[in-house]
Formats: structure tokens, C-alpha cells, sequence
């Protein structure tokens, strides 16, 4: 593997920094490995055509001894549902495919004042809907570790490509998981912010009504070192973090292997456990228990958004209906044959909020808990259903785990534990109370450093 495509985004910036490396040789460095590994995986979807130039303008700030940002002169990706100035941006959609932004989304326009290069965009399910990155225009996304499965979605193909060392790090989106399941796909590392830490302008389909407090732009990265520090850029000081301990001693963590309502692989339980035990010998307080509320954050997810996706799929689509993709056709004919429910209705924006008022009051006590991500690992391309332990699933149902935390607005890392016996990543979700990122980041990078973070892709693929 490439010497310096293999380097954290922390790291060069470092090498960078002290005029050990140059940003023209990084930036080189990742087209190279572009070049030849995308084609195997289809991760990064549109490259920017001015790369070579930003990084020759980086070289010479370094050079004169300006001022440089945290970032500076590193190479950084996007998902295809964030807007970057004068680089197409299509959502996985038909409908937006030869948009090209005039301006940049926050988080992006911050990476670049932090001195990021911006290398391209990478691929995302039709308007991020499902958990397999597919779309009408570019297709599939394939996982790193298994060609024959997928990335996950909807930010899979940021996940692929920073596990395959095409981009050291970049920033995806989460609605319902997006960001931690192709995080745990790829065994790499993940977080979702509470949602109005980064601004979500100039996001395909914009987070509007119900979503406000669900959705959330985070980074992704193959370290968790990385991951704090593109949070420290892109992010809004709202509230303000506590300020972590360097250790977990004397910290109270609450955990499960399941959420008694849908079941996981025997691997995944092993997972959670060895993690809990290894924070245990580390000096943290530690109790198996089901906090308040989760055991229902499933449904609420889907009493409080599912019929909201489809009235906002409707708007996007009204008078384009034919430019509709696979997915987006069958949620339209499969809502025409049920008709449609009351949308979003108050009992159920009450009962999400007594729920979260309980589990915040649960988790004054008791800060940070450990989750499975899913039931499952990376699955078959278009898998609709996956049998685990005896019962089958539909994959929605499989990742409720992750979408009770967008229910309750808490911000989460996942991170890459162990790989399971068919060599497939698996990861956990470190959950913390709002705002709290930084508490959370520290138990992951302990985490990270006991079970060895990210591993190499072997080969060329």
C-alpha cells in the first residue's frame, strides 16, 4: 500500500506542516491510488479537476510561510449530497444529474478555510435513502473487504474510499444510520454529531420540518483522532462540550447486545461484550441494562419520519416522476397501495419527547452507552432481507439499533472493533448526552487503541 495514502489525515497534515512532504505529492499520491482502485469499487464518483492546482497553491503557502490551516493541503472527499462549489452534485438523483453548485455547503466551505483539498465526491444511494449505495446514475458502491457486498449507505461511498486509503478522511450524512453503517461496513470510524453541532445548508434533500432534529452532516475517517479533529472544523460551538478526561476510570457505562426487539449475530453480542469488558479492566463503572426509551426507538423512527420521507420525495419528484429511480418508484407504488396516514402526528412528537427527557435524566448518571451498530455486517448486494439467528429481517429492521439514536438526537461514534470470521469489519456505538462530543471521541480513541482501529485493505484489491 502507497506510503502516504496510508497516512492519517492528522498525520499529514503534520508531515505537510513541517515541509517533510508536499500537498502536490499527496494530493498525487491519491489520484494515483484512485486511478487504481476506484474502478473496483466505484466509491468516488466525480473528481475534482482543480486538485493538482489547490495543491500547488498549498505547496507555495507553505513555502512563503504563511499562515496554514489544521488541515492544509490535505485531501479530503465528499458524499454526492453535499454541495461543493463548481463540482457536480447529484444526491444519486436523475433530477440533479448535471447540478453543479455555485457555492459551497458550510462544512465544506470550512474544510477549505481549514486549508482542505477538496479531491471529488463520493457516492450515495438515491437521495440517501436505503442502506446499499446504488444509484440510477453511477450504480453500485462495493465494499473494500468483499466485492460482493455492499459499503452500506447512504454514505458508502465515502466508507469505501477512506478504507481503501483514496482519501484520507471526508464528511457524510445521517439520517437513520447513515454515517455508522457503512462506517461499520467499511471498519472504519464515524461520527454523528448532535444534529445542529454542523450547519446542514446546502444538503440533498435539505433537512427540513421532522428532520431538523433527526438529521446531521459528521466526519468519517479511518482513525477517531481524525474524526476530532474535522468535528473541531466543521462544527458550531452550540452549548459547548464538557471537557474529557484522558481516562474512563470511575465512569459509569451502561451497555446491551440487544435491544429486546430485534435480534443480533452471535459475533455482534461477542463484540459488545468484549468491548464492555475491556472498559471494565480499565477502570470504568459498568452495568448491563436497557436505558429508558430505546426499545422503542425503532418505531418512532418510522411514526416520525417514514411517512415524512415520502410527502418530501413527492415534493422533489412532482412533475419529474419519470426521472424516479428503482427505490424511489417502489416507495412511491408501495405507499399508493397502503394510502397514506396522518403525517407526523403530535402524539408521537410528545411521546419521542417524554421518552428522551427520561433517557437524558437516565443518562445524568450514567453518560455514555454501548450499542450494537446493527444486527448485522456488511450483506449481499440487493439484499432485502438477512435471516439472523433463526429469524428473518427485513435490512431496515436490522439497523434499528442506529436509528434510535437519530430519534433521540445523541451523538455517536462508531468504531471498528474486530472482523468476523468471514474477514467482514465489525464495529460498536459509543453513545453520549448532547453535545458531548468530546467525552464520546475519548472512550471511542480508548476503544480504537485497544483493539487495533482500522485494518489495511489487503492488496490492490
Amino acid at each position: 500500500m502507497d506510503e502516504l495514502t496510508s497516512q492519517s489525515a492528522s498525520r499529514l497534515a503534520e508531515l505537510i506542516r513541517t515541509r517533510v512532504i508536499s500537498p502536490v505529492e499527496v494530493v498525487a499520491a491519491h489520484l494515483q491510488r484512485i486511478e487504481r482502485v476506484n474502478p473496483q469499487l466505484n466509491a468516488i464518483v466525480t473528481l475534482a479537476p482543480d486538485a493538482r492546482t489547490r495543491a500547488r497553491e498549498a505547496e507555495a503557502r507553505v513555502m512563503n510561510g504563511d499562515k496554514l490551516g489544521v488541515l492544509h493541503g490535505v485531501p479530503l472527499t465528499i458524499k454526492d449530497t453535499i454541495e461543493t462549489a463548481g463540482l457536480r452534485t447529484t444526491g444519486g438523483s436523475l433530477i440533479n444529474e448535471d447540478f453543479v453548485p455555485a457555492k459551497d455547503a458550510t462544512a465544506v466551505a470550512r474544510l477549505k478555510a481549514a486549508g482542505a483539498i477538496i479531491l471529488g465526491k463520493t457516492n450515495t444511494p438515491e437521495l440517501a435513502i436505503p442502506y446499499e449505495t446504488d444509484n440510477p446514475i453511477v450504480g453500485r458502491t462495493n465494499n473494500p473487504y468483499d466485492l460482493s457486498r455492499t459499503a452500506g449507505g447512504s454514505s458508502g461511498g465515502e466508507a469505501a474510499a477512506t478504507a481503501a486509503c483514496l482519501a484520507p478522511a471526508g464528511i457524510g450524512s445521517d439520517l437513520s444510520g447513515s454515517i455508522r453503517v457503512p462506517a461499520h461496513f467499511c471498519g472504519i470510524a464515524g461520527l454523528k454529531p448532535t444534529s445542529d453541532r454542523v450547519p446542514m445548508d446546502g444538503h440533498i434533500p435539505p433537512p427540513t420540518g421532522p428532520f431538523a432534529r433527526a438529521a446531521c452532516i459528521g466526519p468519517m475517517a479511518r482513525n477517531v483522532e481524525d474524526l476530532g479533529l474535522l468535528f473541531k472544523v466543521i462544527a458550531t460551538n452550540v452549548g459547548g462540550s464538557r471537557a474529557a478526561s484522558r481516562s474512563v476510570r470511575g465512569l459509569r457505562i451502561g451497555w446491551y447486545a440487544s435491544d429486546g426487539v430485534v435480534p443480533v449475530t452471535v459475533e455482534t453480542s461477542k463484540a459488545v461484550e468484549t468491548v464492555v469488558a475491556a472498559l471494565g479492566h480499565a477502570g470504568a463503572e459498568i452495568s448491563e441494562c436497557i436505558p429508558p426509551g430505546i426499545s422503542e426507538g425503532s418505531r418512532l423512527w418510522i411514526e416520525l419520519y417514514s411517512q415524512a420521507s415520502l410527502a418530501q420525495l413527492r415534493d422533489i419528484y412532482r412533475g419529474q416522476e419519470d426521472q424516479a429511480g428503482p427505490v424511489v418508484r417502489a416507495l412511491f407504488n408501495s405507499a399508493s397501495s397502503r394510502g397514506q396516514p396522518e403525517i407526523g402526528a403530535r402524539e408521537v412528537l410528545n411521546e419521542r419527547d417524554q421518552l428522551r427527557r427520561e433517557l437524558l435524566q437516565w443518562m445524568e448518571s450514567t453518560p455514555i452507552i454501548i450499542a450494537p451498530v446493527g444486527s448485522i455486517t456488511a450483506f449481499a448486494h440487493g439484499a432485502g432481507r438477512v435471516q439472523v439467528e433463526g429469524e428473518t429481517i427485513s435490512i431496515f429492521r436490522a439497523f434499528s439499533y442506529s436509528q434510535t439514536y437519530n430519534v433521540f438526537d445523541l451523538p455517536v461514534v462508531t468504531v471498528p472493533v474486530t472482523q468476523t470470521v468471514e474477514g467482514l469489519p465489525l464495529g460498536v456505538q459509543i453513545i453520549g448526552r448532547p453535545y458531548e462530543e468530546d467525552l464520546v471521541l475519548m472512550v471511542a480513541a480508548m476503544v480504537e487503541s485497544e483493539f487495533g482501529g482500522w485494518r489495511p485493505v489487503s492488496g490492490e484489491l
